[in-house]
């Protein structure tokens, strides 16, 4: 009786099916060769990367030849396992190293074992590169000036540039005002996200806090600036308490001025008018070449004699 045996060489390529990396860092695309029972002659391993269907070589490892690495990715690329680079070769782990990774990287991944007598064997990886966006906060303009017309403007503006994907804003403070976002698509397929606070600068919103969250995957950023905001002298007299009398000793008047920046110059003047029996108060303030003027009128009885303080 005559057997005819058929033996079947069951061997695979193993790759994960994804993987990622950041610019600037360093990523293992794994390729690991299972063998059969008896094993397989490994010829060579050759690394491609796809570029619209193109098929671009990366590198080679050879029993023979050893291993060489294309042009555009030598001293970024290298075979993990020092036994790929022997003399006497080991090629059943060819995991390839990416160095110092470019958003031109992103691409899929093709590890392809040459076998004898199995013929090729391959799989393949897709891999994403991601940017970490630069965050960056400041006011919108160096001067910010409260205006009679309340015309709202930007005050603050909070910037993540050039993320891959792109990172998200929010604005966290006290201080009612509206936001605007947009992003802009750059060159290099990164994207810039931009925010803006507007409200209307006021004396109320002076010294305030802004403060800018910025989100991208699992890591936040916030940054914060003050709010240093210009405006106009409001203006007080105290120390009159409505019981000034003749010959009454030590009294004070005491101008104050609320402004930004502070006001450097006060002028005092007193007039006096014995119309419809009034005595009246006149205090003059200058401030940043303006004059402001504060009355306060204190109406005494008709008395046959008037002095002035």
């Amino acid at each position: 009786m005559r057997f005819n045996f058929i033996v079947v060489l069951i061997i695979s390529v193993q790759m994960e099916a994804v993987q990622s990396g950041y610019v600037g860092s360093k990523v293992d695309l794994p390729c690991l060769f299972i063998n059969s029972m008896p094993p397989v002659k490994i010829s060579q391993v050759t690394w491609q990367k796809v570029i619209n269907g193109t098929k671009q070589n990366v590198a080679i490892a050879n029993p023979s030849l050893g291993v060489s690495v294309a042009t555009p990715f030598k001293d970024r690329v290298n075979f993990k396992n020092p036994a790929v680079r022997r003399r006497t070769p080991s090629l059943q782990d060819t995991t390839l190293t990416l160095a110092s990774l470019k958003l031109s990287d992103e691409a899929r991944y093709i590890c392809e074992y040459t076998t004898f007598p199995a013929g090729n064997r391959e799989s393949m990886v897709n891999l994403t590169v991601y940017a970490r966006p630069l965050t960056r906060m400041s006011l919108s303009t160096p001067t910010l000036v409260a205006r009679p017309t309340n015309l709202k403007t930007p005050v603050a503006t909070c910037l993540s540039a050039n993320g891959k994907p792109p990172g998200t804003i929010r604005w966290d403070t006290r201080v009612r005002g509206e936001t605007t976002t947009q992003e802009i698509l750059n060159p290099d397929g990164t994207i810039t996200v931009r925010s803006d606070f507007i409200l209307v600068p006021s004396r109320s919103t002076h010294l305030e806090t802004l403060t800018c969250i910025t989100s991208y995957n699992d890591e936040t950023n916030a940054e914060s600036v003050t709010l240093d905001i210009q405006y106009e002298p409001e203006v007080s007299v105290e120390g009159f308490d409505g019981n000034w009398y003749l010959d009454r000793q030590n009294v004070q008047l005491a101008c104050l001025a609320d402004a930004n920046p502070p006001a450097s110059l006060f002028q005092w003047r007193r007039d006096t008018e014995t119309k419809f029996s009034l005595y009246i108060i006149t205090v003059l303030l200058i401030i940043m070449h303006r004059d402001y003027y504060e009355r306060r009128v204190n109406r005494l009885r008709k008395h046959n004699r008037l002095r002035s303080l």
